[in-house]
């Protein structure tokens, strides 16, 4: 095969990738920082510096898990930036809670009972937004992606029993606060 044969095999399988995986990068980066612009943003990053290092992956893990993992620090820079310069993040640029909860099947039918789903997911966000980074990354990854614990780990670079250290003491936080306001 030609070298120019082979990069067009390879630029069409990266393609498919883009295809498949897009979403679910897009919507751990949603959830992660509850603001679209910004996760629209941190996803193209994330395929663009994928696309730049495409050549360099081993296939060591799937294809999600390495994109994952880059999300991951891409979230992550970004959270130490906006530490710093905070004041250039305004409400007006994130995510509704309202109009979030409507984007997540509650399967409740009243008009109540949807009420009563939308403030405990207001209540859960808030809850996970206050957890650690770490936690807040395991708990998302866990809960919206659906990750197996083993694939996070290989995701955060840790080991499954950290994994699953993380995740029970998200977890904990999260039923003892929304326990606390019911």
């Amino acid at each position: 095969m030609s070298p120019e044969a082979a990069q067009e095999v390879a630029a069409e399988e990266f393609a498919r990738i883009v295809a498949a995986l897009r979403p679910q990068i897009f919507r751990f980066l949603l959830s992660s920082t509850r603001d679209v612009d910004l996760a629209e943003t941190l996803t193209q990053d994330c395929f663009l510096k994928a696309h730049r290092n495409w050549g360099q992956f081993r296939g060591e893990s799937s294809a999600l898990t390495w994109l994952m993992r880059i999300a991951i620090n891409l979230e992550k820079d970004n959270w130490r930036n906006r530490r710093l310069q905070f004041w250039r993040h305004t409400r007006s640029h994130a995510v509704d809670l309202d109009e979030a909860s409507e984007w997540l099947p509650s399967g409740e039918r009243t008009a109540e009972q949807q009420l009563l789903a939308q403030e405990q997911l207001k209540s859960v966000w808030k809850v996970v937004g206050n957890l650690s980074g770490r936690q807040r990354s395991i708990f998302l990854l866990r809960y919206v992606e659906e990750m197996e614990l083993n694939e996070i780990a290989l995701a955060l670079g840790l080991s499954e029993g950290t994994v699953k250290a993380h995740l029970s003491r998200a977890l904990a936080r999260v039923r003892g606060e929304i326990g606390s306001r019911v």
